[in-house]
This record gives C-alpha cells, sequence and structure tokens, in this order.
C-alpha cells in the first residue's frame, strides 16, 4: 500500500513539474500548506515573502497554494500574468470577518483615522484601506503613518500586539483567526512543564494573554530565523501546524513540538497535489480582481512594500 501512495506522489510531481515547463509557471506556496505541496513550490513563505516574490518571478503563469486572498494580493500585484489559485474555494474564516460595507461603517466612525488593514482580507476590504501589514511588519507600518489615529483591521489580536510597541491610537476590529484563537495560556504551563528548557514561539494573532507567556512573538519567517540562529535545541510552537515541516527540515538537529493538539487550518489544507495539477492543466480557479478594485487595492499594498 505505501509503495504504492509513494509512487502515485513522485507521478503527480512529475506531472507538475511537466506542466510547470508546457506554462511557463511557478509555484508559490505558504509555510501552512501540506508538506508535499510545499515539496513542490518554487518558494515556500509567509504573507510577505510571497506578495514580494510574486513581483519578482519570471513566469506567465502564477499558481498559488494557499487561500484565496493570497491569491488576489498576487494578481493585484501582477496584472499582466494569470495567477491560479490551486483550491477554489479555499478561503480565510478571519478575511471573511469583515466586508467592504463593515469598512465604510467604520470610517465613518473614525474619520481622523488611517486604516491599515492586515493581509488577510479580501480586495475589496485592501481598496479601502490606506496601507497593508503583515504580522512580519505590522509595527513597522503603523509607525510609518504620520496620523495619531490607526484604524486596524481584521484582526484584533495581532492590533493589539502592535498598540503595545506603539504611541498610536489603536482602534481594533474585532476579527481573529480561529486556529490562534485555540492557543491558551495553560498550553505554554502545561508545555513547560514537559519540555523545561524549550523555546516558546507564537504568532502575534494569539491573544495578548499567550503572547505575554510565551519567549517571542513573531510571523513565521521570524520564526525560521530565530530557530536557526538560536542555540536552543527545542521550542515549542504556537501556530499552525504546517509550519513544523520546514522547520524540521532546515533544522535537522533540533526538536520541535506544537503547543497543542488542533492547530489546523483546514483551508490552508484542502491544497493537495492532485488539485494542483487539475488546476494547472485545466487552467482553472483564475483569480480575477475588477480593475477599480485592484488599483486601489495595490496603492495599499504598494505602501506596505515600501515601507518593508
Amino acid at each position: 500500500m505505501f509503495r504504492s501512495q509513494e509512487s502515485t506522489i513522485e507521478a503527480l510531481k512529475e506531472r507538475i513539474l511537466q506542466l510547470k515547463k508546457s506554462l511557463n509557471a511557478v509555484i508559490v506556496a505558504h509555510n501552512y500548506q501540506r508538506p508535499e505541496v510545499q515539496d513542490i513550490a518554487d518558494f515556500v513563505g509567509d504573507s510577505l515573502e510571497l506578495a514580494r516574490q510574486c513581483t519578482q518571478v519570471d513566469a506567465d503563469v502564477i499558481v498559488f497554494c494557499g487561500v484565496h486572498f493570497m491569491a488576489e494580493s498576487a494578481a493585484i500585484l501582477n496584472p499582466e500574468r494569470t495567477v491560479l489559485l490551486s483550491e477554489a474555494d479555499a478561503g480565510c474564516p478571519m478575511a471573511d470577518m469583515i466586508s467592504e460595507d463593515d469598512i465604510r461603517e467604520w470610517k465613518e466612525r473614525y474619520p481622523d483615522a488611517a486604516v491599515v488593514c492586515y493581509v488577510n482580507s479580501s480586495a475589496r476590504v485592501k481598496a479601502q484601506s490606506d496601507i497593508c501589514c503583515t504580522s512580519a511588519n505590522g509595527v513597522k507600518v503603523v509607525e510609518s503613518l504620520p496620523n495619531h489615529e490607526v484604524l486596524f483591521i481584521p484582526d484584533q489580536h495581532l492590533g493589539h500586539y502592535i498598540s503595545a510597541k506603539t504611541e498610536k491610537r489603536m482602534i481594533l476590529y474585532p476579527g481573529f483567526c480561529i486556529v490562534h484563537q485555540r492557543v491558551d495560556p495553560r498550553h505554554i504551563r502545561f508545555a513547560r512543564e514537559l519540555y523545561p528548557d524549550a523555546v516558546v514561539l507564537v504568532h502575534p494573532e494569539c491573544s495578548a494573554e499567550v503572547i505575554a507567556q510565551a519567549d517571542a512573538a513573531l510571523s513565521t519567517s521570524q520564526m525560521f530565523r530565530y530557530a536557526k540562529a538560536s542555540a536552543k535545541e527545542t521550542f515549542l510552537i504556537g501556530t499552525e501546524e504546517g509550519i513544523l515541516h520546514r522547520m524540521r527540515r532546515e533544522n535537522p538537529d533540533k526538536a520541535f513540538h506544537l503547543l497543542t493538539t488542533g492547530l489546523l487550518c483546514r483551508e490552508m489544507k484542502k491544497t493537495t497535489l492532485e488539485s494542483v495539477v487539475r488546476t494547472m492543466e485545466e487552467r482553472r480557479n483564475i483569480v480575477q480582481v475588477p480593475e477599480e478594485v485592484r488599483v486601489k487595492a495595490k496603492l495599499a499594498l504598494d505602501r506596505m512594500l515600501e515601507v518593508s
């Protein structure tokens, strides 16, 4: 059975290589994707890294292994290229917590506030924002603004994390990530009992109570750099479990454990090698953003990239 499964995976990988060549395509994948999907990608990274990478690729087609808002960002920044989302209905519950109408209503409530939009949001919400940010550059983005008041959307936890590092008045929209919301301070206390010498790294999308008990709150790209540079051998990780594949591969002499079970994003895991092949063979799931939305959203993304 295992040999048959292995041969199937190898056949799918070979087919993907053929399709990449015929389409002149590049494959990018988020750090939370399945291990076998990360392995076939030309580039694996976090939201900021992927946004940058998609502006630098020499390809006609970008195949995005991630969720819808990420592929939208690639399409916004690369209107001359075809962007295919490997799994059409892979979405983001956090991004769905705010709509174009919601942000208009909040902007009316706080007319003097600059709107900082976490990239985990739709193109239409980005188009209503002044600038975007990621978990890696949120503090830098907020500090770059002349406004004293900042309306931060849609993740309240990342917004709270940033608020502790700036003198700006932060107004937080009540969105959240359902995966990071599962991490509890009790998980850290229990994990430290099992691994007293371990370093605890959590994502800024976790609650303030969780961040207060961690050794560091970092984006996924920052976690990779931290683990590689650290002399420590054991790490307790508070983010989506897909990150462990690359961490273990890049640091074979170190041990990585999740803080708790259940840190799995079902939307990220919808992408499979089979869905990548079907998407490329049929050139389906083309991500298109209306031009009037794309132009406004691109301004917010471009400003973020300039600051970064």
